[in-house]
């Protein structure tokens, strides 16, 4: 070894002893190595010594007739120092004492040095210590032992000096990083392999679930995370298809996915959901699929027989209830967001100041518009929110027949116009499809039909999963039988009303717009008019390939996530004719239906005119006290003529010389009498 390392040495001069055995070594894992192999680890650490010494030489240069680029910190390391400075070589001293040095002793240079000889003192091993100290501190505990492997490597008597040199500079080129975490570049393959993964992520396609899948998820359903996630991504490629599609897949295939998605994810039917998916685009579905989800503001309205909307907030705000005006569409309507007591058991209500009621079921009362002095009649009245609005519009004038087919229903419809303080109704529980000849005549007719109740799935979940098409075709059929057999009960030549509204709690088409389109067909003396309602969604003039009349884009439709209330269809008609004209040459449509003052349908075929047809439609006081009283009249006849057959055969069996003219003259008074008199003019017979 060569160079300025044998000048170092010369100038250093003999070696120091090694530190003894009883002292504490700094690093105990190198003293053990250095017990184990003294010579080879001497012959090694000289070597890392002299490229350690090669960095501050180096920096040295641009420092002109300077011996020492830095002062040394303690007398310690003092000598390693003045080591370092030396071996650089480039001094004018260095130089002086090198030349001298070899003219004294140029037989010594060339004498071996011996190997059980040290080559430096404890100081140059405390420098080799501080640079392997200074490498280990950035590592954690866990790798210690890993890493210390690897500093020990560096001594290894098996590299030459030229790998350890290597191997020291890189080292120090870590060394010398932004002080960067060694973990933070054993990571960063990782993440470029993340980053790649994520970039291959957003450049494919989104992929559809196979076959098999399908089936193991039929068996096993996915955790609803996961669906929530596959129906917004389907939802975006639908969005953008052309760009977003997966190659070889169809939109039929991504819709089938998505229905299938949805039945999962918000519990429907396969049935329903596709009735559903035929009415709304795939965003609004999953709109109108959220809102019936959440439960609709709770609503009251202000019954006006007792009190104003005004007073009535004001009484419920002193008892802390928070709540506002449901809209300017509605004068009596308020939404009540939160109360600290039950809204339903207030004073207020129990003294009949309000009715909870939905918001939805004020649609069709409101489009009904009864006046004062009208007969009115509701054909599905229960419990009787319609009903007591209906009353209260009215003023309590006039008369407003609240029926309803379910007689259990009707309890609840008396109570409640019982509380509300309504005088003007009569309940009665007949079916309504028969109404026409119970009584007719009426100025106005609200329908709101039996349903499916789609519209209100929020209150019923039970829609989501117990209605088939079997369901639905029932239903139609019963509307269709209940919408005519209303418009015969309207009076169309009513002073002030001839009017009929039909309503539903259902979005469907088939209980709405084609009940509707039925009843124009069936009975072309009706005709759609404006409902009066300021908002809502225009009916449908076609659908799936089905086109109906014009004039059912005057209905109009109301959504959950629309308008923020149950689901409901309103329709207005106004009848023009008490006459139902022909219709083609069918036999059955020849026959017209009028409906009679009494209240009967009175019927004429193939095409004649039935009795009292050009009569105007009304009551007639007076024929109806007739009838009364020849009903009462009837039964005394029949009290009366029990009792005077009796004493006629006690007189026959105790008389039996009674001459056979006095018998024979009984039946020649009975036919000269009409009525009641017959039965009268027997008696004076049998005494």
């Amino acid at each position: 070894m060569g160079g300025f390392g044998y000048k170092a040495r010369r100038k250093q001069g003999a070696p120091a002893a090694l530190p003894s055995a009883d002292a504490k070594p700094r690093n105990p894992r190198r003293a053990a190595k250095r017990a184990q192999a003294a010579a080879s680890k001497k012959r090694s650490a000289s070597t890392a010594v002299d490229a350690d010494a090669r960095q501050p030489a180096k920096k040295a240069k641009g420092a002109a007739g300077k011996a020492r680029a830095v002062q040394p910190e303690s007398e310690e390391d003092e000598e390693s120092d003045s080591d370092v400075a030396v071996s650089g070589g480039e001094s004018d001293e260095s130089d002086d004492e090198a030349g001298a040095a070899g003219s004294d002793d140029e037989g010594a240079a060339s004498d071996e040095i011996p190997d059980d000889i040290s080559l430096h003192s404890d100081d140059d091993f405390d420098a080799i210590d501080k640079f392997a100290k200074d490498e280990d501190e950035p590592i954690t505990d866990d790798e210690d032992d890993e890493d210390a492997m690897d500093q020990d490597a560096l001594f290894d008597d098996d590299e030459d000096s030229d790998d350890e040199n290597v191997r020291v500079t890189k080292l120090e080129d870590m060394s010398d990083g932004d002080d960067e975490d060694e973990h933070a570049l054993r990571a960063h393959p990782d993440d470029e392999d993340e980053a790649l993964e994520t970039n291959i992520v957003d450049e494919q396609f989104f992929v559809l679930p196979t076959e098999e899948d399908v089936e193991r998820e039929i068996i096993s359903p996915p955790e609803l995370s996961l669906v929530n996630h596959r129906i917004q991504e389907i939802v975006k490629v639908l969005g953008n298809f052309a760009d977003l599609r997966q190659p070889g897949r169809s939109r039929s295939e991504y819709i089938a996915q998505l229905v299938r998605d949805l039945c999962l994810y918000y519990g429907y039917n396969e049935y329903l959901l596709e009735c559903f998916k035929e009415l709304f685009s795939v965003t609004e579905l999953i709109a109108f699929l959220d809102a019936n989800e959440t439960p609709r503001p709770v609503t009251i309205r202000a019954n006006t027989l007792k009190t104003t909307r005004r007073d009535l907030a004001q009484a419920l705000v002193n008892r802390g209830v928070n709540l506002e005006p449901i809209g300017k569409w509605s004068k009596v309507g308020l939404q009540v967001f939160d109360s600290p007591v039950p809204i339903g058991a207030t004073p207020e209500y129990l003294a009949g100041h309000y009715m909870l009621q939905a918001a939805s079921s004020f649609l069709p009362v409101m489009a009904l518009a009864p006046v004062e002095g009208e007969r009115c009649l509701d054909m599905a009245s229960a419990p009787g929110g319609k009903t007591t609005y209906m009353a209260a519009l009215m003023k309590n004038t006039g008369m407003v027949f609240a029926n309803d087919a379910n007689k259990d229903r009707t309890k609840s419809l008396v109570a409640n116009i019982a509380r509300l303080g309504v005088k003007n109704a009569v309940v009665c529980n007949y079916d309504g499809r028969k109404f026409p000849g119970v009584v007719g005549g009426f100025d106005r007719v609200l329908l709101d039909a039996p349903c499916s109740g789609t519209g209100v799935i929020a209150k019923d979940p039970s829609v989501k999963t117990n209605k088939s098409a079997e369901d639905f075709h029932m239903l139609t059929h019963l509307q269709k039988e209940l919408i005519l057999a209303a418009i015969d009960s309207v009076d169309a030549n009513s002073k002030t009303g001839g009017y009929f509204v039909y309503s539903t709690c259902s979005i469907m088409v088939c209980e709405n717009e084609e009940v509707v389109d039925y009843a124009l067909k069936k009975r072309p003396n009706v005709k759609l008019v404006d409902t009066g309602i300021s908002f809502g969604v225009e009916g449908f003039k076609s659908f799936r390939g089905k086109s109906f009349h014009p004039s059912v884009a005057l209905t109009r439709r109301y959504y959950p996530h629309a308008h923020n209330m149950d689901g409901f269809f309103v329709a207005k008609f106004k009848k023009l004719s008490n006459k139902i004209p022909k219709i083609g040459g069918n036999d059955a449509e020849d026959e017209e239906t009028m409906v009679a003052a009494d209240g009967k349908a009175k019927k004429g075929a193939k095409g004649k005119k039935a009795a009292g047809a050009d009569e105007p439609v009304a009551f007639d006081d007076a024929e109806d006290a007739e009838i009364v009283k020849q009903s009462l009249n009837k039964g005394k006849k029949g009290k009366g003529k029990g009792k005077s057959q009796r004493p006629a055969a006690a007189a026959g069996a105790a008389d039996n010389k009674k001459p056979a003219a006095a018998a024979a003259a009984k039946p020649k008074t009975a036919p000269a009498s009409k009525g009641f008199k017959g039965a009268n003019n027997a008696k004076p017979a049998t005494n």
